[in-house]
């Protein structure tokens, strides 16, 4: 009798142990709070539309038709998971362009002049990515809208430049509204991504492609205008 009761215990412990086994190896899904971004892209400031330059084109002819180069770094914050993820974005870059700076009579001077912008921007945010997590449909759509402040300036050679006796420098205000879409790295690799959530705390990665239309002018005020038609490319990681 009690030769047959260990016999029993043997056997019941022998089948528990895969489970316990496959319990402990089966990684879950930590906690999503937030995400952090990183983008970059080509900004071409919208300054020559000004209706008060009649026609010049200070931009143009400082710097060409090419655009600055924006980098931008944004922390994300989830307020609501369910049918899609919505939440704060804050965002900060910096761009800036290099070209000859002209002298009164419009000739090319020695010195290089420069345009620098800072751009600082809160956004409410919503992206639908249900369908990602639910049935794996890697796609995930997303917009934005922000509140935007820019501050600029312009050097020539390693001075802020002076125009009529002022600096060169100031901030605009502003909005912009984004749309986008975001590529699901996990379905690549499924246990990377795993791994990647278990060491680091990243619950979810993608590569994203996004079009913004910025309105800086200080909502229609006269002056710099700082916005720009643009698109921007990226990578997130969810946290």
């Amino acid at each position: 009798m009690s030769s047959t009761a260990v016999g029993l215990g043997v056997a019941a412990l022998l089948l528990a142990v895969p489970a316990v086994a496959q319990e402990v190896t089966i990684p879950t899904r930590s906690p999503r709070t937030g995400a952090i971004i990183f983008r970059g892209g080509g900004y071409l400031p919208r300054i020559d539309t000004e209706k008060a330059l009649e026609g010049r084109t200070p931009y143009k002819d400082t710097f060409g038709d090419a655009s600055l180069l924006l980098i931008e770094l944004e922390f994300q914050r989830f307020f609501y998971q369910g049918i899609g993820t919505a939440g704060l974005g804050l965002s900060a870059g910096y761009a800036e362009k290099y070209g000859n700076a002209l002298l009164e009579d419009g000739t090319q001077a020695a010195d290089k002049a420069a345009l620098k912008v800072l751009p600082l921007q809160l956004n409410g945010f919503y992206k639908f990515d249900y369908a990602a997590f639910k049935w794996g449909v890697p796609l995930v759509p997303y917009a934005k809208l922000g509140l935007v402040y820019s501050p600029w300036w312009m050097t020539k050679g390693s001075a802020t430049e002076v125009v009529e006796g002022s600096k060169a420098s100031g901030g605009k205000w502003g909005y912009a509204a984004t749309a986008g879409v975001s590529f699901l790295l996990d379905v690549l690799e499924p246990r990377f991504a795993r791994d990647f959530d278990s060491d680091l705390g990243v619950n979810h990665s993608y590569l994203f492609a996004e079009y913004t239309y910025a309105e800086v002018n200080n909502f229609g005020g006269k002056g710099l205008n700082l916005g720009s038609r643009r698109w921007m490319f990226g990578l997130a990681l969810d946290y």
